[in-house]
């Protein structure tokens, strides 16, 4: 059941939704959800930037909320969902904030843009938009290197009714 390695630590067996479907997986105590992702599952969209919680490359969706999966421990994903980028979209349809993205140009080298889309699907998610203004304050968490943020901006005010409507009824 668990593996006992030379430090003597054992890994924990985990139950969570990831990206709709269930996940039973072991993992060591210290494995941080990003490095979980990345290295064992193979979701590589999520991007590891810092590595610290302070550009939010790393940003996925656990339980709907914006979370740095670098900070996150992968055991404390247990019962809980987690959605990265790559569960954003249904059906063979992009998510409309992956759609406002691509029609406004809201990316260049697109390292961030993973982070961006799953943060600003959270923003829309959390309903506290009231101009551009609050989109650049609740976003500032999520840096972008090559300066595309006012296609950003333009990205996510599109996109937010849609995205509201699908999380509220």
């Amino acid at each position: 059941m668990s593996e006992t390695i030379t430090d003597g630590s054992q890994r924990r067996a985990i139950s969570l939704s990831l990206n709709g479907s269930p996940l039973n997986i072991e993992v060591y105590p210290w494995i941080t959800a990003l490095d979980l992702l990345r290295e064992e599952l193979d979701l590589i969209g999520t991007k590891k930037g810092c590595d610290h919680g302070q550009c939010g490359a790393c940003t996925v969706l656990l339980d709907g909320r914006r979370v740095n999966a670098c900070l996150t421990l992968a055991v404390m994903l247990d019962g809980h969902e987690l959605t990265t980028i790559e569960g954003l979209a249904q059906n063979g349809e992009l998510h409309p904030m992956q759609r406002a993205f691509v029609k406004h140009d809201a990316f260049q080298c697109g390292y961030c843009t993973p982070g961006q889309i799953c943060s600003a699907v959270g923003l829309a998610a959390e309903g506290r938009i009231d101009d551009a203004a609050d989109i650049r304050e609740r976003m500032s968490g999520n840096l972008c290197r090559c300066g595309a943020y006012s296609n950003i901006v333009a990205a996510i005010e599109e996109a937010l009714p849609a995205c509201e409507k699908a999380v509220r009824p």
